[in-house]
């Protein structure tokens, strides 16, 4: 007799052998937890089989578990196929989760400030095992989500799925559409680099506009942290993205499966009656038991999609990570995240309050109300072309400016600027400028000219010497008046406080060094393509030892100056530009420089 109140697991081991009493446990274990499924129930199930008990115990964990109360126990049949969900609710919700999944790993090797935030994201990918993996699948999976969500509120609208009795549940998943944003948006600055740091700056910005403007200031500050972007917004933006944003989403992704398990998933809309609404009312030979048709068919979109999201970030995909944040240097071509193009597209329209904070506000109020607008009862397209048609023109018109939000539409940046930033500096989205992954021992101290590079073979040697002589004795005309273009080259080397030798001496790349002359290549390859603006352009790339271990690399372009009209150059009958003049009528010589340090250590790589 057990010593016990109750019978013990000893005891049953003694009456029934270990064997039987150690299933018994597990089974009786596994049934707990599944709120009325035993291993029996589970292995029909998974095989397809009828269910042998009765009542059909299929139906308990709905009614009495906690993991599938949110589900319901079936479907009709006509919505387990793709169409009509595409099942892009289902990938939304998976989303949430391998967000939050990822997203913890991640924080636990990740601190919110701006001395060690960007050590933790280069230790990270290379310290942590498998960690690049991850932080690429988080920031994939965060793409991902916007782009799924948004699709689901599409497939939603044309089904007219936002009918009576479902007005409320499209509002929420409205708000889950904007909380996904914004939530992808936070995270943007997390990495505390380059493409962070001014992205986000460009985004945090619009909230200025709020009018009154003691509003929209205060709002800015109050998201910056400060004037500028700091330690202060970068906590700021850490715990909006792993607090608050995650629990209004965890939040109102519950309301939005609630609002759809009392109202039950719309049928196609040719599949019912005009004005009727079915969805609730599935007939027995219509019914498809969520256990295990409909849980096995999602377990295969999770395994699926898991496993494309994992060969991309293997093979194909590299989460973005840029020099430090720099407040001080603004990189070319930096726009606000894909998903916020079209409000910095509407910028460039006009007004920044309306275009940036009343035009988008306009946008997602109207399609807040829309359902209770649109009252007509019936949900077929033939019968619903006037409002298929304005979301498309809505879908169409987000596009377009979509495309005016990107950084080469409606945005004059001088080509030597442009030039300079890509030899130098990072531009957005990419990784690193073209001079910095140069392998240190190659950037030879010395003077290169791109007239070298377009020298015919074998005779680059005699176009370095030629290049010397010109400098040495053409005599060029500047905004001030005549000079050589040596004392040229000189005075923007002492703006730039850099030691040259008392005669400019240009040399040959050595041959020691493929990926110098490689650059210089693409240094005159760009040249030849602005060959309109810069007209009869060169460029030189002078190295030297600023130190032990730290060298200088100074860019210097020079061209004959154009005449621009509306940002063009003018150009003449005969099809060349119209070059500017002095007074005495010779064509105005310009000469700009700019320049990089190198570190013996710094570890550029190109990607």
């Amino acid at each position: 007799m057990s010593v016990l109140p109750f019978p013990s697991f000893l005891d049953d081991v003694k009456e029934k052998g270990i064997k039987r009493a150690v299933f018994e446990l597990v089974d009786e274990s596994v049934e707990r937890l599944t709120a009325g499924m035993n291993i029996q129930d589970i292995r029909e199930a998974l095989r397809g089989e009828a269910a042998s008990r009765k009542p059909n115990p299929r139906l308990q964990p709905h009614a009495d578990g906690f993991w599938l109360h949110m589900r319901p126990s079936y479907f009709h049949a006509d919505m387990t196929g793709l169409y009509p969900t595409f099942r892009l609710g289902w990938l939304s919700t998976y989303f949430v989760f391998f967000e939050t999944i990822t997203g913890i790993l991640l924080m636990v090797w990740y601190t919110p400030s701006p001395e060690v935030a960007y050590a933790n994201m280069l230790a990270i990918l290379s310290n942590v095992p498998m960690g690049q993996l991850v932080r690429d699948l988080h920031r994939l999976g965060a793409e991902a989500m916007v782009l799924v969500v948004a699709l689901h509120m599409v497939r939603t609208f044309f089904t007219g799925s936002y009918k009576k009795p479902r007005q409320f549940t499209w509002f929420t998943g409205l708000l889950l559409l904007a909380i996904t944003g914004f939530l992808s948006f936070s995270g943007y600055l997390l990495p505390w680099d380059q493409l962070a740091l001014w992205a986000v700056t460009i985004g945090a910005s619009m909230i200025e506009a709020t009018p009154p403007q003691i509003v929209g200031d205060n709002l800015n500050l109050l998201i910056r942290g400060g004037p500028d972007i700091a330690a202060n917004g970068l906590l700021r933006f850490y715990l909006l993205h792993v607090l608050l944003l995650p629990a209004l989403l965890f939040v109102f992704t519950g309301v939005h499966y609630y609002k759809v398990i009392v109202h039950g998933h719309s049928l196609p809309p040719r599949k019912e009656n005009i004005g009727e609404d079915t969805a609730k009312r599935v007939p027995l030979d219509k019914r498809v038991y969520f256990i295990p048709d409909v849980l096995t068919s999602e377990i295969m979109w999770l395994a699926v999609t898991t496993l494309i999201l994992v060969v991309l970030c293997i093979w194909f995909y590299d989460a973005p990570l840029e020099h430090h944040a720099d407040p001080q240097v603004t990189p070319l071509g930096t726009t606000a995240p894909w998903y916020f193009l079209w409000i910095q597209g509407a910028l460039k329209l006009g007004d920044k309050v309306f275009w940036g904070i009343i035009f988008p506000g306009l946008v997602l109020g109207s399609l807040a109300v829309w359902p209770y607008l649109d009252v007509t009862k019936s949900r077929r397209y033939a019968d619903r072309r006037i409002a298929i048609t304005l979301f498309l023109v809505l879908i169409a018109f987000i596009t377009i400016l979509s495309y005016m939000g990107l950084a080469e539409f409606g945005v004059a940046t001088s080509p030597e600027i442009e030039i300079f930033h890509e030899m130098t500096f990072p531009p957005a989205h990419s990784h690193v400028g073209k001079l910095l992954p140069v392998p240190y021992e190659q950037l030879v101290p010395g003077m290169y000219t791109t007239r070298q590079v377009s020298a015919e073979d074998g005779q680059e040697s005699a176009a370095v010497s030629a290049f010397n002589t010109e400098i040495d004795t053409l005599e060029v005309q500047t905004l001030t008046g005549p000079s050589t273009m040596e004392e040229m080259m000189k005075a923007e080397f002492e703006v730039q406080h850099l030691a040259v030798p008392a005669d400019l001496n240009f040399s040959v790349v050595p041959a020691d060094a493929p990926e110098l002359l490689k650059q210089l290549e693409f240094f005159a390859s760009r040249l030849e393509r602005e060959h309109v603006e810069l007209n009869d352009g060169w460029g030189t790339i002078v190295i030297t030892q600023n130190q032990d271990g730290l060298r200088r690399v100074d860019l210097v372009i020079s061209w004959n100056e154009v005449e621009l009209e509306n940002g063009r150059p003018v150009m003449t009958a005969d099809g060349e530009p119209q070059l500017v003049v002095n007074a005495e009528g010779e064509p105005v010589r310009r000469i700009v420089t700019t320049h990089v340090f190198i570190h013996e250590d710094g570890g550029y790589f190109a990607h």
